[in-house]
């Protein structure tokens, strides 16, 4: 009896020593903390966050200054040239329209780093023995398969004259990828997958996802509020919808009310439901950028759409989609925490 006392607690000691070597396992001089992404795989993957949405600001800077057409064609910016020249009509307006060209491939070189950093965190994954998290691998090639979207539907909008039917599909996809380097980020941030507990009710939930929903329909609104209005990325080629800016105008401010309503309603059923407190400072978070998202809008609109502080609502309307996207993931946890797998492996040490 004693013997077998003796080889369980050395087998249990054992357990507790591997699963202390995976845990603190170096890679390249970082440490995987639990079953995380080591930090400077998450920074990449944040890298791509924010070109992303960098991206977006300086295709509105494109539009609103209108410089759309200052390579009037694609994939070359002139007829025999990649680059400008010094005999185009498009003055310095070619200058923009090629910059926002080249941060194409700024954008796509941070694609790629994130699908080779998903690779070597899948890797480094199996060598220490972690479990396989093949959603981060899948996330990871989103922004580069976009990318590609991304550069054909440029083309495209170049090619139709800027008609506000392709513009607008530019700017939703950017809106899609954006989510898709949000989930990377967050997902890489945490344990594991499995197991997934939620941390609040049905109705803090519910209300969450609609706040997301209704934020979807502002920032759609929001494109069909500017496809309606006078800046169609070009001063000579003016193609909008056919829907009166007004009238679109209005519908936009009602759905900002609507979703501002939301937000508040959000900040107060997570005080009374006693949600985590990261929830309550993120949507605070959200509150602030909203409110101030809210003042240029209405700026813009009795200023006579300048271009710096249209520009400015872009950047607040990317700000806004960010800001609400890392609400959900606050309603649930992923994975066993740092304590958690440490009481684990403790426990097992002893019953052995």
């Amino acid at each position: 009896m004693q013997h077998r006392s003796a080889e369980g607690a050395l087998s249990g000691y054992a357990e507790q020593v591997s699963a202390s070597v995976v845990s603190e396992a170096p890679l390249g001089g970082f440490r995987a903390v639990s079953g995380r992404s080591p930090r400077w795989i998450r920074g990449v993957y944040i890298a791509n966050l924010v070109v992303q949405g960098g991206i977006v600001v300086t295709g509105a800077v494109v539009r609103i200054t209108g410089s759309g057409l200052g390579c009037p064609t694609w994939p070359e910016c002139t007829e025999g040239s990649f680059v400008p020249t010094a005999d185009q009509v498009e003055t310095w307006h070619k200058f923009i329209e090629f910059g926002n060209r080249l941060l194409t491939f700024v954008l796509a070189l941070a694609a790629i780093a994130a699908v080779v950093a998903a690779l070597i965190d899948r890797r480094r994954r199996r060598r220490q023995g972690l479990a396989p998290r093949p959603v981060l691998t899948m996330l990871a090639v989103v922004p580069l398969a976009g990318t590609a979207v991304q550069a054909v539907l440029g083309g495209i909008t170049v090619l139709t004259g800027l008609h506000p039917l392709t513009v607008s599909a530019h700017f939703l996809v950017s809106i899609g990828l954006i989510a898709a380097c949000v989930a990377l980020v967050v997902r890489s941030g945490e344990s594991g997958d499995r197991p997934m507990r939620w941390l609040v009710a049905m109705p803090v939930r519910l209300l969450t996802w609609a706040l997301v929903a209704a934020t979807l329909v502002v920032v759609i609104l929001g494109v069909i509020t500017t496809g309606s209005g006078p800046h169609s990325g070009d001063a000579d080629v003016v193609v909008r919808f056919g829907f009166d800016p007004r009238t679109v105008a209005w519908l936009h401010a009602d759905s900002v009310l609507l979703f501002l309503g939301l937000t508040i309603g959000l900040l107060v059923t997570a005080h009374v439901a006693s949600a985590p407190r990261q929830l309550t400072k993120r949507v605070l978070i959200l509150l602030g950028v909203s409110l101030a998202q809210g003042v240029l809008g209405y700026s813009q609109y009795f200023t006579g759409l300048p271009e710096l502080l249209v520009s400015l609502h872009v950047l607040g309307a990317v700000l806004v989609w960010i800001a609400v996207l890392f609400l959900p993931p606050t309603l649930r946890s992923r994975g066993n925490p740092p304590s958690a797998e440490s009481e684990s492996t403790h426990d097992r040490a002893y019953a052995g």
